[in-house]
């Protein structure tokens, strides 16, 4: 837990402090669910789509795609973002962000930004919405999972749920980065790496199941304070695992998100 003393109070409403020349220091609402020193990736993928909504801003683009690749622990301290454009566009470019701890990268993002279209006349394909939040019991999270970044949200579950397979509403009061206004899409993107632990399929007490990377496919931008998931989770019988959800806001469906797992029972 001593690293645990070194970030900014778990009583500040804000997942990050911004100390200039890229530098973020995270405070105890990051800390994540498998070990108490390490950041949980939904923050650190909002951080990373936040950096890239406002980087070379383009009103007439938007994030389409963004995949977060895992490249280890991710260390619960101060962090390094850096940003930078890998295909320039007039409709279409391609941003890589990165989050370095202690000089090692940690996770690497890289989001399509796409143009804007009037598409009404063919839109459709998608499935139905979500009960509303309103009509979903408390999911009290914190007794299944460790750590400051599940403490901070309200989770609302649909009773039905069984192992591998569940309905989740979910939102934080909790500001992602503080002073700095976020874009809907990275506020939104802050949530989405919590579905592999709202419709789990084995204890996690006895099983770890973390993922190693996460995409996310939105086909329109979300709105709102909810994020909601309607997740399945699939193992496999040699190691692998995968957690799949359509995610929505209070609106409908925007997106789909997709999170590789590794599988092993803990020691």
């Amino acid at each position: 837990m001593d690293r645990i003393r070194t970030v900014v109070p778990v009583s500040d409403l804000f997942y990050y402090e911004p100390l200039g020349d890229d530098r973020y220091l995270p405070t105890g609402h990051v800390q994540g669910a498998w070990r108490d020193d390490e950041q949980h990736l939904s923050p650190v993928a909002g951080l990373l789509a936040h950096v890239v909504e406002r980087h070379d801003p383009r009103p007439d683009l938007q994030l389409a795609r963004v995949t977060y690749d895992v490249l280890g622990v991710i260390p619960l301290a101060e962090s390094v973002v850096t940003v930078r454009t890998l295909r320039p566009g007039r409709t279409i470019e391609l941003v890589e962000a990165t989050l370095a701890v202690a000089g090692r990268t940690a996770v690497r993002a890289s989001a399509w930004r796409l143009s804007r279209q009037d598409t009404t006349a063919v839109e459709g394909g998608y499935p139905p919405p979500l009960p509303a939040p309103a009509v979903m019991p408390l999911w009290a999270g914190a007794e299944v999972w460790a750590g400051g970044y599940i403490r901070s949200l309200d989770v609302r579950k649909a009773a039905d749920g069984v192992p591998g397979r569940g309905q989740v509403w979910l939102r934080s009061d909790v500001q992602l980065v503080a002073g700095e206004d976020g874009a809907p899409t990275a506020s939104f993107l802050r949530l989405v790496d919590t579905a592999n632990g709202i419709a789990v399929r084995a204890n996690p007490q006895e099983w770890m199941f973390p993922n190693v990377d996460l995409s996310v496919h939105l086909f329109r931008r979300p709105a709102g304070e909810w994020l909601g998931l309607d997740t399945s989770v699939t193992f496999g019988d040699d190691g692998l695992g995968l957690t799949s959800s359509w995610v929505h806001d209070e609106r409908g469906p925007v997106g789909r998100v997709e999170q590789g797992l590794t599988v092993r029972p803990r020691r």
